[in-house]
């Protein structure tokens, strides 16, 4: 029996991360919420989720001792990072007045604004929170029986700013459009939440369980 592990560094609501992969799974995989270093690095695939401010999730992953293991897995395993668990893969973020993060890849996470608009002038809500459709850019078997344009859901007021486009797998639109998926050998990683997603999100994190860790 295969293990996922969710890396718990007490940031976010990771019961409900836990409670979806145990629902995809139907008792197939044993799936711990853990904080330890050598259950992560002994885990078959890792999930990373996470929710907060960048400088508390760094710090927090920092005092855990999970620096090192989080990256070891992204690098060796299926690895899938959720919400700030994607953020923070980045080099560095503008929240809490600059953050420097896992640096996994070259860009920055950028705040949305103050006053946040559409193309027509429109004022948008800050944080972005809700449904939104995501278009998927290039084909992924994560994407698998997911339809082009289906909803996910959105909670965040920071936004991925990549330099290599080609990481981008989904993006979507939200006064402008900006990847929320991105990819790259065992790592996939996304700024909405497929635990909260219905129909959707439960058949990206089948796909995840299923998942050989090849693109």
């Amino acid at each position: 029996m295969q293990t996922i592990a969710v890396v718990d560094y007490g940031m976010g609501n990771l019961r409900s991360v836990v409670n979806a992969l145990e629902l995809v799974t139907a008792g197939e995989a044993r799936v711990i919420l853990t904080s330890a270093p050598a259950e992560v690095l002994g885990a078959d695939r890792v999930v990373f989720p996470g929710q907060g401010a960048a400088g508390d999730c760094m710090a927090a992953i920092d005092a855990c001792g999970l620096r090192e293991a989080v990256l070891e897995a992204a690098r060796e395993k299926p690895f899938l990072g959720i919400c700030m668990g994607m953020q923070v893969l980045i080099d560095y973020s503008e929240e809490n007045g600059g953050t420097s993060c896992l640096g996994l890849f070259a860009g920055e996470v950028r705040y949305f604004g103050d006053s946040h608009r559409d193309l027509a002038g429109v004022r948008l809500k800050v944080p972005h929170m809700g449904w939104n459709r995501v278009t998927q850019t290039r084909p992924h078997p994560l994407w698998q029986s997911i339809a082009d344009g289906s909803r996910f859901y959105f909670v965040h007021s920071f936004y991925l700013q990549i330099e290599d486009d080609d990481l981008a797998v989904g993006k979507t639109d939200y006064g402008f459009e900006f990847p929320c998926a991105i990819a790259r050998d065992n790592l996939f990683a996304l700024q909405c939440h497929p635990e909260k997603s219905a129909t959707a999100g439960l058949q990206l994190l089948r796909n995840f369980v299923a998942w050989d860790g090849q693109a």
